[in-house]
């Protein structure tokens, strides 16, 4: 089992990051691959969870142990997969979704894709009063340099996180009269929007 890879961060993708490690390029599931942008070609660690299923073994990939543990606790919930989880995970409104949980806010924890009513009761049932240890000040934004295809790349990141074209259309709307400068930002905003909906 694997904690963490310590590499060279060769490629973002909108749904992974490869990381080489001594001329072995791990695939690494991201929930936010471009919060990593500032760190191409640069050496990183990423906190790892190996998943082996019957036809795929996948490495998901977080920026904290504390990030990594609240992965584990939402996988514990019956009807959240990894895909499920690593899309909630994206958010990076862990303080938030904590608290949902606490309050017992099913209104705000259906709104994550493929979180429905019976599986967001079922996130209260299981991780209310279990998540407290896991609460983080919030992380800090990388400097990023502007890019041409921000936009168009955070939204096939929210493809590759489950959200419905017609979700995705109603928050590119607002995001195209933004002027974010990489795709991160973007995608933060996005995941925001979402939120509100």
């Amino acid at each position: 089992m694997y904690e963490y890879i310590t590499g060279k961060l060769t490629y973002i993708s909108p749904a992974y990051v490869v990381i080489d490690v001594q001329g072995i390029g791990y695939q690494i599931a991201l929930g936010n691959p471009y919060r990593y942008s500032s760190k191409l070609e640069q050496t990183i660690t990423i906190y790892v969870q190996q998943i082996i299923r019957e036809d795929s073994h996948a490495l998901y990939g977080f920026e904290t142990l504390a990030e990594k543990q609240l992965f584990l606790r939402l996988l514990s919930v019956s009807g959240i997969g990894p895909k499920s989880g690593l899309a909630i995970m994206a958010n990076e409104d862990h303080q938030g979704l904590i608290q949902a949980i606490e309050a017992g806010d099913v209104t705000y924890l259906t709104k994550f894709p493929g979180v429905g009513k019976k599986t967001a009761q079922q996130m209260v049932l299981d991780l209310k009063g279990k998540l407290a240890e896991l609460v983080e000040n919030p992380m800090s934004l990388f400097n990023q340099g502007n890019d041409d295809n921000a936009l168009e790349e955070a939204i096939e990141a929210l493809q590759a996180l489950g959200y419905s074209p017609k979700e995705i259309k109603r928050v590119e709307k607002a995001l195209a009269k933004e002027t974010y400068q990489s795709t991160d930002e973007y995608l933060r905003a996005a995941l925001k929007l979402m939120m509100k909906k």
